[in-house]
């Protein structure tokens, strides 16, 4: 797309910290990290979320997320990662093209990923089954 910005970072026309790149997708530091090496993966061809992306894309986009994982893990030392995929503006996606964050953790750093675990109604449970056929 014309005007998307993770489009022209992707496909080189904006300059970016990058960390890989292939074919396919280009891997860079995030400008607002949540910790040290926060990056994200971003596919050269657009789509706005995980809806639009086609499977072979996403398939390799979770492989790449793997590398890059262990690869970052051996070089910065962290304690943990997180792998983080928001779709839609009410989960946290504020640019509308496919991306994955891979952040790394380091004890005591302060990130906030986690929610209060609820409880699973049968309720909840049996209409979840039968909507999605099971």
């Amino acid at each position: 797309m014309d005007n998307c910005i993770f489009c022209k970072i992707a496909n080189g026309e904006i300059p970016s910290a990058t960390l890989y790149e292939d074919e396919e997708f280009r891997v860079i530091l995030d400008l607002g990290p949540a910790s040290k090496g926060h990056a994200l993966i971003l596919p050269k061809v657009h789509a706005a979320d995980i809806y639009e992306l086609p499977e072979e894309t996403a398939g390799k986009a979770m492989i790449l997320a793997k590398h890059m994982a262990e690869k970052m893990k051996d070089a910065l030392h962290c304690d943990g990662f997180n792998i983080v995929q928001n779709n839609g503006e009410i989960a946290g996606q504020t640019v509308f093209h496919f991306h994955m964050h891979l952040i790394p953790r380091y004890k005591g750093d302060q990130v906030g990923l986690t929610w209060t675990p609820g409880k699973l109604s049968d309720k909840d449970r049996d209409e979840i089954l039968e909507k999605l056929g099971r």
